[in-house]
Order: C-alpha cells, then structure tokens, then sequence
C-alpha cells in the first residue's frame, strides 16, 4: 500500500467515527421509543429541562406547570445590548397574544434591584424569573444572550432562536409552536 491509500483510509475512518460521534439526537416520537427511554434535554425535538426559580414579583416560576401552553422562552441580561433591542418585540407580542402564549424572560445571574428597574425602564409585564446563580442557563447549554426556546403544548423544543429576534422572525417562530 502507498502512503496516499494508508492517508485516505485513515481519513475514512476518522471520519466516519466523528459522523456517528456527532450524530443528531434522536426524535422518541419518531424513532418509536418511549419517553422515558430518552433524556429531557436542551435539544430540538426533546423534552426541556424541567426548572423552577424564584420570579421578579417574588413568586415562583415552575416549566413544567405551563403544560398545555406553548411557551416562548428567553435567556437575557440588562447588559446585552442584543437583548435590549429585542425585547421590545417580545413584550409586543406578549401583549397581543395575551393568554395563548406563555412568554417567560430568564434574567441571567443579575440583581433582583437591577432588573426591577430595567424592566419597569422597558414596561416588561411577562414572567421574568431570577436565575441568579446561572444554573438554568447551564442546563439549557446557553452560550451567548440572547438564546430563546420555542416550546409546544407538550413541553417539546421546537426550534431554537440564538442572537437577536425582530417581530417577524419572532412571529414565524411563535407559529411553529401554536
């Protein structure tokens, strides 16, 4: 064997175990297994991570008690300039959607004081819980703010929004999960 046939196989080879090292996580629903037979997990397609956190007007924000709605839910910070332009729409649509979709603004690693005032800066009135020490963040492997989950009425991840929204990629995203 040439050195060009030992150079080619060996590419093959690595590249096929990173193919199926990096595979994309399978849909219980369409693959035919059981629910509990794959993780909740940040992914689309999957179930989301169960969380609860105390929320700005001092009650208590649990996920998993939004079943049977749809939720839009945002990673942000006062600092992020990306999320401070995109609020706006979400509280928009908020507003115009009332009740049909729950929106929920997890405020990332912030004083309570600090977001209070922004908030009230920016007339945000959707549940805005406190993940002060980051943990949710962690668990939803956000990487930059703004991060945002479009989850359906069975607590599913429909798809996943990194960066900065407008209305209109908000609004396309909302009517996936509706």
């Amino acid at each position: 064997m040439n050195r060009w046939t030992v150079a080619f196989l060996a590419i093959l080879i690595v590249g096929g175990g990173w193919l199926w090292w990096s595979r994309p996580a399978v849909d219980a629903g369409a693959a035919g297994l059981s629910r509990a037979s794959v993780a909740a997990g940040p992914g689309v397609g999957r179930l989301a991570p169960d969380f609860t956190l105390p929320t700005l007007d001092g009650q208590t924000f649990r996920l998993s008690e939004q079943r049977g709605k749809p939720v839009v839910l945002n990673f942000w910070a006062t600092w992020c300039g990306p999320c401070r332009n995109e609020l706006p729409a979400l509280q928009k649509a908020a507003t115009h959607l009332g009740d049909e979709v729950v929106f929920v603004g997890v405020d990332q690693g912030e004083d309570a004081a600090v977001v209070r005032d922004f908030a009230a800066e920016l007339g945000l009135t959707f549940t805005i819980p406190l993940d002060s020490n980051g943990e949710v963040g962690v668990d939803y492997k956000v990487k930059g703010l703004p991060t945002t989950f479009f989850i359906d009425r069975s607590g599913k991840i429909q798809n996943l929004w990194m960066g900065e929204m407008n209305s209109v990629t908000l609004a396309e995203n909302i009517a996936i999960i509706q």
